[in-house]
């Protein structure tokens, strides 16, 4: 039976001008971008960065799958913050996201992603996260 230790990592962000739609709201395109960046503080928390360990084993991670539930839209200069919690590590790597207001706590965006690791250049799927990974982010056999 694997255990996952539960981690999670937010970061604050402002919303600047150039993520905006013509009605003066993010785009929706554009959540994907603040949930890379907080996947990315997430891994550096646990002490990954994926682009290090593909440069050592050729495995990449890519990005499978995405969904995002829009619940209330953020506009120019909005404080938020994006909390990236791990659900899974063993045969894939699973995300959850939360959007909310800085100011009162709102929620604004929830969305999940999922990745895979492929070794390259031959695009090999393998059919667990490598053990080394696994480990940093707290998931054990």
């Amino acid at each position: 039976m694997n255990r996952q230790k539960t981690i999670s990592h937010e970061i604050n962000l402002t919303v600047p001008f150039y993520d905006l739609d013509p009605m003066q709201i993010v785009w929706h395109g554009n959540y994907m971008n603040y949930f890379e960046d907080a996947r990315a503080a997430l891994f550096r928390s646990a002490g990954i960065s994926l682009y290090d360990f593909y440069e050592k084993s050729g495995i990449v991670f890519p990005v499978i799958k995405t969904s995002t539930k829009h619940i209330f839209p953020l506009r120019y200069r909005d404080e938020a913050v994006c909390r990236a919690t791990l659900v899974e590590a063993d045969y894939k790597i699973v995300v959850d996201f939360e959007i909310r207001l800085a100011s009162d706590g709102k929620i604004c965006t929830r969305g999940r992603t999922e990745q895979v690791a492929v070794k390259a250049p031959g695009m090999e799927l393998l059919y667990s996260v490598p053990d080394e990974i696994k480990s940093l982010l707290g998931s054990s056999a």
